[in-house]
């Protein structure tokens, strides 16, 4: 029996073991590396990587809230996404020598910040701005995804800073964990964590972002050329979700070890 054409897949997916190019069966992540600490001056950073994806998140605060803001009592994170020219195979030009910011970096700079306001109490946070920039220095599929992942941990760490300032409305502003991860169906087979190779041939691609109680924040999604049937669709958030439980455990060990650097003392009249 011949396969389907890739316009016919919906509701064909093929099951049964294969290992992929890179040793992994479906169901696996790629190898995953958490290194807080990365950098001295923010109040957390993180290097992450996804197999041969690596994204540093840094975490900076500031006193005060954008002027929209102000006088609110809520605090405001937000999030900026870049790639590194040299961070593909083939050299790009930086965004700010062609004078303006392409969509993919708006959209993915507003992912991150969405995704991760749905994690803490702006009201707990008081008054303060976290910014988190995640900049790619190489690209090897599922960058934004790293970069999620890669975030949280570097505000948990910024929340722990904010905290030692004694800056804080309440001392434990977040609420669950975050974390995403790529799924896709690729030569009709569901698989997660796509690297490159796998991300640029997928039929269907997805990208999920849950909690650690298992609750969605985000699923982005396309049938590349192809439809798909719901039942593929249940199985790439079941396998999405085993994979981001797996995640949020690799973030708990990593926060899990004490702050990574020196940590203020609470200012004179500050919150406690």
């Amino acid at each position: 029996m011949s396969l389907p054409t890739p316009w016919r897949l919906a509701g064909f997916i093929r099951v049964g073991a294969v290992v992929r190019s890179d040793g992994r069966n479906d169901d696996v992540l790629r190898d995953i590396r958490i290194t807080r600490g990365y950098q001295t001056w923010p109040a957390g950073s993180v290097l992450i990587e996804f197999g041969n994806t690596r994204v540093l998140c840094a975490a900076s605060v500031t006193e005060g809230v954008p002027r929209w803001r102000s006088g609110s009592g809520l605090g405001w994170v937000t999030a900026e996404y870049a790639m590194l020219p040299s961070a593909t195979h083939t050299r790009s030009d930086r965004e700010s020598v062609k004078g303006r910011i392409g969509g993919r970096t708006h959209e993915i700079s507003r992912l991150i910040g969405r995704s991760l306001r749905a994690c803490i109490d702006l009201a707990a946070l008081g008054e303060n701005t976290i910014v988190i920039d995640c900049d790619v220095i190489q690209a090897d599929g599922g960058t934004r995804t790293a970069a999620i992942t890669g975030a949280y941990v570097a505000l948990a760490d910024a929340v722990t800073y904010l905290g030692a300032a004694g800056r804080l409305a309440d001392p434990s502003p977040l609420s669950c964990a975050v974390s995403a991860v790529s799924v896709g169906v690729v030569d009709g087979r569901v698989r997660l964590d796509l690297p490159y190779e796998e991300d640029s041939r997928a039929e269907v691609d997805m990208n999920v972002v849950a909690t650690d109680a298992g609750t969605l924040i985000e699923v982005q999604g396309t049938g590349e050329g192809a439809t798909f049937a719901r039942s593929t669709l249940d199985r790439m958030l079941d396998v999405a979700l085993q994979g981001c439980a797996e995640l949020n455990r690799l973030q708990a060990e990593a926060l899990s070890a004490p702050y990574p650097g020196v940590l203020p003392e609470p200012k004179s009249g500050g919150r406690r």
